[in-house]
């Protein structure tokens, strides 16, 4: 597969999508505190803000919202769980930078939190994002009914706990010490990196109270495409160097961590992401045109150069 350029018109979507999500998370980030809340330290708001705001395509909230436009329902209950998944990913990166998990100093370009303040911040900057997400998914601000906030929640803590993101992460480090087979890795991959963006996808369409059948056509879409973002992530970090990633390059392989590039090579992996992306093609065939930004998402993810 050759690296692509992004059609314009998708560019253009993301980037607007990125937009919307970056306001809507400016706002929450500096809102004042809320029924319940006694104060919101300072250091602590700059900490989550310094990882969250200023950079990142938004890819998951962009899959999110993009999912709920197949149905009509990309309006700000959508964008306010979109908001919320970004929390997640944000909590989750901050913590995997940590010295304990994968020793980065760089991410987005920037220093990372733990680098541009101090490791306790920086847990207790994931730990609040974390929580917060599930405040913004079940507050009556989001403009759902309260049966499908719940589920959202449930969904979403399912997807980003021992059961999904976490547990991939503790897979992933167990993978250094114990070399996982194909099935293992392919198990991690889709629980670290493939269960937040197949909840963004079936997200989306629980907002937008789709039929079963959709629902799940659209959870399945993000399962592949989740396979997809680690592959890729994989190779990019096997290829690329520390300016076109905005984070050190060539981790993977020094840490000796378990990876589908390091088992059966370049080529392999590439075939492999091919093969991906004609899977969410099919996924999404019922849908029609209307699903065209869907379809450039998955090229997108499967070819991407960040």
């Amino acid at each position: 597969m050759e690296q692509m350029t992004a059609p314009a018109d998708f560019e253009m979507a993301l980037a607007d999508r990125a937009r919307n999500v970056e306001q809507c998370l400016q706002a929450l980030l500096t809102s004042k505190p809320r029924e319940g809340e006694i104060a919101r330290p300072e250091e602590l708001m700059q900490a989550i803000r310094h990882g969250v705001l200023g950079g990142g395509k938004r890819l998951r909230p962009f899959l999110l919202m993009e999912s709920a436009a197949l149905f009509d329902s990309d309006g700000l209950a959508a964008l306010r769980v979109a908001a919320a998944l970004e929390c997640v990913h944000c909590y989750s990166l901050i913590h995997d930078d940590l010295p304990a998990m994968d020793d980065d100093d760089l991410r987005r370009g920037r220093p990372t939190v733990h680098r541009a303040f101090d490791e306790a911040t920086a847990i207790l900057a994931g730990d609040s994002l974390l929580t917060y997400a599930f405040d913004i998914v079940a507050d009556e601000e989001t403009e759902l009914p309260a049966e499908t906030r719940a589920r959202l929640v449930l969904l979403l803590a399912r997807a980003a706990g021992m059961g999904g993101m976490a547990g991939g992460q503790a897979l992933d480090l167990q993978a250094e010490r114990e070399k996982p087979d194909e099935q293992g890795i392919i198990k991690l991959q889709a629980m670290k990196t493939g269960a937040l963006i197949r909840f963004a996808c079936e997200a989306g369409a629980i907002i937008g109270a789709a039929a079963e059948p959709e629902r799940q056509r659209l959870a399945e879409f993000g399962q592949a495409i989740g396979l997809a973002f680690q592959l890729a992530d994989d190779l990019l970090d096997a290829t690329s160097d520390a300016t076109a990633l905005g984070k050190a390059a060539g981790k993977d392989a020094e840490a000796g961590k378990a990876t589908l590039v390091a088992l059966h090579g370049i080529d392999w992996t590439r075939q492999q992401l091919s093969g991906l992306v004609d899977q969410a093609n099919a996924l999404l065939e019922p849908f029609g045109e209307r699903a065209a930004t869907l379809r450039q998402a998955a090229q997108f993810i499967a070819l991407r150069s960040f």
